[in-house]
């Protein structure tokens, strides 16, 4: 019989997800403040509720176009960082490869070097193939430090899969590609959603290599251009609360909308056969 949780617990969780939303829930509140009152008072709510904050934010600097930046760059990120990662997690679970051990050791390694350990060479190379201020010179560095997750995610869902259905397909003339693309990838389908909302938001947020490699204002994503906001002498906490909002709620959405497959695919990789 299954006991009911008391009143104990809802108070904690009320208080934990209170604390988890605080940082986001004062930055709404200081976005609608006006902006003599943001410096001048440090009450929670206002009595003039106001939107100049975010008429600012859009009008001071190219927000939208930041966030189109950040979704172009996100989106070649997580298809790119999801073709190449399904082949290798595929060919270390599933093929008979020597050595598939020591592959995901190296690929475990990789993700653990800083961004600031390879920002020198990774500029140097984009620099020499001319993709600065470019879509596809933020690209190819946030493939180098996705496809690390990618492939430990991706090869664990991969691994769950039973070895009989790819035996199966086999027996009827199907070759590894065909097994892969008709019986292998299907069944991972939730591993892989999950793991290119996780790769998304990961390229989504990305600031240190955004910032070296992309100087030119027209081409600089949204935690750069939110940086930008400040001027020498003085900080619009009122544009940057705003803006800060408004580049959240499109990930919010998208995590919310897709919360099951979310849910989904992070827990069938846990599940033993």
């Amino acid at each position: 019989m299954n006991k009911r949780a008391g009143i104990g617990f809802y108070v904690f969780l009320a208080v934990f997800v209170f604390l988890v939303m605080f940082p986001f829930i004062w930055v709404f509140l200081t976005s609608i403040k006006p902006p003599g009152e943001i410096f001048s008072s440090f009450k929670w709510f206002t009595s003039n509720p106001s939107l100049e904050s975010y008429d600012a934010a859009l009008s001071n600097r190219p927000l939208l176009r930041y966030m189109l930046n950040s979704f172009v760059v996100s989106s070649l990120t997580t298809i790119l960082a999801l073709l190449f990662a399904s082949f290798t997690a595929y060919a270390v679970t599933r093929l008979p490869i020597k050595g598939k051990g020591l592959i995901l050791g190296i690929v475990l390694a990789a993700s653990m070097f800083p961004q600031i350990a390879i920002i020198s060479p990774m500029f140097n190379l984009v620099t020499d193939l001319g993709l600065r201020n470019s879509y596809l010179g933020l690209v190819i560095p946030y493939i180098t430090i996705s496809l690390p997750l990618a492939i430990w995610i991706l090869s664990t869902f991969f691994q769950k899969i039973p070895f009989e259905l790819e035996e199966s397909a086999k027996l009827d003339g199907a070759s590894p590609f065909q097994t892969f693309r008709k019986v292998v990838f299907p069944l991972a389908a939730p591993g892989v959603f999950t793991t290119g909302i996780l790769v998304f938001i990961a390229a989504w947020n990305e600031y240190l290599f955004a910032l070296t490699i992309n100087s030119d204002d027209t081409w600089r994503t949204v935690p750069v251009g939110i940086s930008m906001y400040q001027s020498q002498y003085s900080i619009p906490w009122g544009d940057i609360s705003a803006a800060t909002v408004i580049v959240t709620i499109p990930i919010v959405i998208l995590v919310l909308f897709f919360q099951r497959r979310i849910v989904s695919g992070l827990t069938s990789g846990s599940v033993k056969e």
